[in-house]
Order: structure tokens, then sequence, then C-alpha cells
């Protein structure tokens, strides 16, 4: 990573990574911000902006040579990766974009055809937990015999952003973090909180319940292994891992 010839003590590089880039412009991306209103019409949530230009200030300053994106969604945070990316005259090998909807697969692709990233980039559709397991499991057949891998996946990657619903947020990164390089950093946005009295029968209610507790769990598990870093921002908190 660029950063480790600076002199920064490893304990250091994530507050480092999530302090404010002030060379990076202050403007969403035109692509990005079109993205946004097509979100904003079909009634899809997205990162808050606060949130989505200090992941592209870490990215463009960690500079990391492969990226795993799970939950790309219609590919708004991908456009501002992709901005950084053009302007800095860089490629990624390679860029894996995980998405669950097949449809918004074909987005996706549209978009990375707009940046020129089709070569060196690849849309995986289908349930990030699954597409692990599978992963995995190529991963142990191609080391017992010859057979060619065919897993979507790069055996780690140099950052992985993280998003997906909020009751699954947790495990989503406890099985995402073994994927990392090891100076990867892993990157997502905490969950949402659940507030006041949940009745029992409140199904919804009692996932987000969980799932914040399952997260709680997971960021005390994590930091015997992991240096965590947590980054309050209008909108959101971004939280980022790098294996100690």
């Amino acid at each position: 990573m660029s950063h480790e010839g600076e002199g920064v003590d490893r304990s250091e590089i994530l507050s480092y990574l999530l302090a404010k880039d002030g060379d990076q412009p202050r403007d969403e991306p035109q692509i990005a911000a079109n993205i946004h209103e097509q979100l904003q019409h079909m009634g899809l949530a997205t990162w808050s902006l606060s949130v989505l230009r200090r992941l592209r200030d870490a990215f463009a300053k960690q500079q990391p040579r492969s990226l795993l994106e799970v939950g790309s969604g219609i590919g708004h945070r991908s456009a501002w990766i992709l901005d950084v990316l053009e302007r800095a005259d860089r490629q990624l090998s390679p860029y894996t974009l995980v998405e669950q909807g097949g449809k918004f697969g074909v987005i996706l692709q549209r978009l990375l055809n707009r940046y020129d990233a089709l070569a060196w980039s690849s849309v995986v559709v289908g349930e990030p937990m699954q597409l692990v397991a599978e992963h995995q499991a190529w991963k142990i057949a191609s080391a017992t015999d010859s057979a060619h891998s065919q897993t979507p996946f790069a055996e780690h990657y140099d950052a992985i952003i993280v998003d997906g619903p909020s009751p699954n947020r947790a495990s989503l990164v406890e099985t995402y973090l073994p994927l990392l390089s090891s100076n990867g950093i892993l990157y997502t946005v905490e969950p949402d909180m659940p507030t006041g009295e949940v009745a029992e029968e409140d199904e919804e209610g009692m996932a987000l319940v969980n799932g914040f507790n399952a997260w709680i769990e997971l960021v005390g598990a994590t930091q015997e292994t992991h240096h965590v870093a947590f980054m309050p921002l209008f909108g959101g908190t971004l939280v980022a891992w790098l294996p100690r």
C-alpha cells in the first residue's frame, strides 16, 4: 500500500486512510450524481454523500491493486470508485462487483463499459453468502486435484467494500474478511441501531436487534485479529478493518 512508505505505523494506518483528503474534489462525480437520481426515483437507499466522499478519499490514498465490492446495487458507489480511478489513470486487477439482482447486474455492466473497465472487472450475480461458500469449496477442490478452479473471486483482495441489509451486515463482514490480503482493508458502514422497545412478534424489528447484537460481537471478536477504526460522518459511520 502506498501509505506504508510514508512512515505511518500499522496501528495508525486506518486513521490516516479515514481522514479527509483535501486534494479530492468535493462535488459528486457527474455519472454518480445521475445514478443517485435514478436511485431516488426507484426508492432505493444508498450510502450518504459524506460517507461516499470519505470512502473515495480512503480508496485514493490506499491505492489498492484489487477490489471486491459486495452489494453493488445499480453502481452508485461503484461510480465514485471508477471516477477516482479514471482521474488517476489507474486500473484494478481485478475489480469484482457482487450483486444479487440480475437486472442490476446488466446496469453494472453498462457502467463498467462507460469507464472502459470491462477488461479488468467482472460482475458476479448471486447471493453473497452462497458465493463465498462456493468459493471456499472450489479452493479446497482445486487444492486436492488438478481441476481448474471455477470461482469468480480472486484468492485475496487489497480492498473489500461490503454493503447489505443492516440485519445481515455483521455476517457479511465476517464472511468476507478472510478474502482480504495481508495488507488489505475492508470497508463498510455501521448497521442501523434499533430504537425503542421492539416486540418479539415484530420480525423486522427483531432482525434489526439481532443483527446489531451480532455486529457488536463481531467488532469485539475481530479486534484481537484486526485493527478496527470508526469514522462518524453525516448519515453514517464508516468502519474499516486491517489485519494485525
